[in-house]
């Protein structure tokens, strides 16, 4: 990791720039909270300034053609390849994530701009047959404008890209509001677009301080020139921003918070369910909106599923996310090593069985599977977002379901079982916006329908899914005859 300390500038209207104020704030590593650089702190008249930006440029980027959105998005898509190495540094540095954690980021942030570039000719229409003689009546695709794109910090090069790269290809303008926790990272993203040849103003960036964050988001949604606002991050902020946008009869897309079950039932592969369900827990510490969170296992089965997933957690190596041994570092900040302990000791206090890790070391917190999870537990209900599997025991399918659902979130969820179709069955009972049959819970892709139901938020980014999202339907005819009005 450099130990050289970076300045995160804005980008508005092209230029890259500090703050108006001339504030800025540092950012920190989580393993050692040394400061590892420092970015603008951004205020309302630099949000103001960067929607104006955007609106300025989108007369043009609209009228460009899909050939031409097609060629820049994939130039970025190299771009972002190429410098995947150094943009993983920068995550380690900013997040504390690992290796190989950064470059997947990166791998699958470069598929998101390819896939977001053979999009840009899917905004087709139809022809709609009008009971009017002699009328063409169409339904047409258009973008809807000015774009804020708000991502977080846990995945921060995916998650940004897939902020900006549909609306982009659909030829909205964008301003990305960056995590205050990860600014550089969020900013090699839209640098990669910026080198890849965009217009000025068709994308910029806001980075701001923590304190500053409530009134930066809330200037970028007022504008008058904003249309499209989609967030991902916590539900308590998703609903702060729904509401805030519903008062200016603004457009959102959240993708919030999750709780995910993976179900395994008594004739699933024992393994195959402990393999998954390890990844979907521990997996970048468990930091993932899709992260394994409730293990819901048959009770016939549960002692040696139990053991399994114990042993996995036990071996996975835990430290300092420089070491590129380590699978496991550290959480993103003190706060989240104590809310991930508290749950830990509420669930231990009322019976549960820590079969695994259970205490911090340091800024890390281990693997671990807690067991005899109930519903008295604040495990049981609330999202933990650290590497906690909860292995809770049911009799049978329909108990399984009932637990599943016994949520307040609905992002991702799996089921393990020998009979696939009763498993496709049981899948359409689960309420969630993914199921996944025999694999984990935490996977994406591209081209992919992605979002959840009830407290984890509305509306799909990914592949066709997000043209409903970031583009206007309107009806526009052609009377080609002449016709009467009942005026006459």
């Amino acid at each position: 990791m450099s130990a050289e300390r970076s300045h995160q500038q804005l980008l508005i209207g092209g230029d890259w720039t500090d703050a108006a104020s001339g504030r800025s704030y540092d950012v920190h590593f989580p393993y050692t909270g040394e400061a590892v650089g420092t970015a603008a702190a951004a205020g309302r008249e630099d949000a103001r300034r960067a929607v104006d930006a955007a609106h300025a440029a989108f007369a043009e980027w609209s009228r460009t053609t899909p050939a031409q959105r097609r060629q820049l998005l994939g130039r970025a898509a190299d771009i972002l390849a190429e410098r995947s190495a150094e943009i993983a540094g920068v995550m380690t540095e900013e997040t504390g994530a690992v290796f190989g954690w950064g470059m997947f980021n990166c791998d699958l942030a470069a598929s998101m701009l390819r896939e977001a570039a053979a999009q840009a000719y899917s905004m087709v229409g139809e022809v709609i047959p009008s009971d009017v003689p002699g009328k063409l009546a169409m339904a047409v695709r258009a973008p809807a404008g000015v774009v804020v794109a708000i991502a977080p910090w846990n995945a921060p090069v995916i998650l940004s890209t897939r902020s900006v790269a549909t609306p982009l290809a659909y030829a909205n303008v964008v301003v990305m509001k960056a995590s205050e926790l990860c600014p550089r990272a969020h900013g090699e993203v839209v640098r990669a677009i910026v080198d890849a040849g965009v217009p000025d103003g068709v994308i910029n960036l806001i980075t701001n301080a923590p304190e500053d964050g409530p009134d930066v988001v809330d200037e970028l949604i007022a504008h008058p020139r904003t249309r499209r606002i989609n967030f991902t991050g916590s539900s308590r902020v998703g609903a702060i921003i729904a509401e805030n946008a519903g008062r200016h009869l603004k457009r959102v897309l959240l993708e919030l918070g999750g709780k995910a079950p993976l179900i395994v039932l008594p004739d699933a592969d024992l393994e195959r369910a402990a393999a998954a369900a390890a990844f979907g827990s521990f997996f970048h510490q468990g930091q993932i909106c899709m992260s394994t969170e409730r293990v819901i296992v048959d009770r016939s089965v549960a002692d040696d599923f139990s053991a399994r997933l114990a042993e996995w957690a036990g071996r996975l190596p835990v430290g300092d996310p420089r070491d590129q041994r380590t699978a496991i570092g550290p959480l993103i900040n003190g706060a989240a090593l104590e809310r991930v302990t508290a749950l830990v000791e509420d669930a231990v206090g009322k019976g549960a069985r820590v079969l695994a890790g259970g205490e911090p070391d340091g800024p890390v917190f281990p693997p671990t599977v807690l067991r005899g999870v109930t519903p008295p537990m604040r495990v049981y209900s609330e999202e933990s977002f650290g590497p906690l599997a909860s292995v809770i025991e049911v009799d049978g399918a329909d108990e399984a379901i009932d637990v599943a659902n016994d949520s307040d979130y609905g992002l991702s969820a799996a089921i393990f079982s020998a009979d696939v179709p009763a498993a496709l069955e049981l899948a359409q009972r689960i309420e969630s916006g993914i199921c996944h049959i025999n694999d984990t819970t935490v996977q994406d892709e591209p081209q992919m329908p992605f979002g959840g139901v009830k407290a984890s938020g509305f509306g799909r980014f990914g592949g066709r899914a997000a043209l409903e999202e970031f583009t206007e339907l309107r009806w526009i005819s052609v009377q080609e005859t002449p016709r009467r009005y009942p005026l006459e």
